[in-house]
């Protein structure tokens, strides 16, 4: 994955969902056609910095989830850490 440090800051200051958004419209002009070769490897190029970003994010994001056990009278129980595995 990227270093995060290698990031430009207009990457680095967006949320998962617009770095989403992003990656998403580049990946539709790219399977268009319809941009020259040397535009398709800029965009390609920014597309694997955002992608590396969200991957981060999302990273983040599952290192805080945690699933709530729920005790046999309905309350939630003791908490127990997210396992992505």
């Amino acid at each position: 994955m990227t270093d995060e440090s290698a990031v430009p800051d207009d990457i680095a200051a967006m949320s998962f969902e617009a770095a989403l958004a992003e990656l998403e419209t580049l990946v539709q002009k790219l399977e268009s056609g319809s941009v020259d070769l040397e535009k398709s490897i800029d965009m390609y190029a920014r597309g694997s910095l955002l992608k590396a970003h969200c991957e981060t994010k999302l990273k983040a994001a599952e290192a805080r989830v945690e699933k709530l056990v729920i005790s046999p009278d309905g309350r939630p129980g003791d908490a127990v850490p997210f396992d992505a595995e």
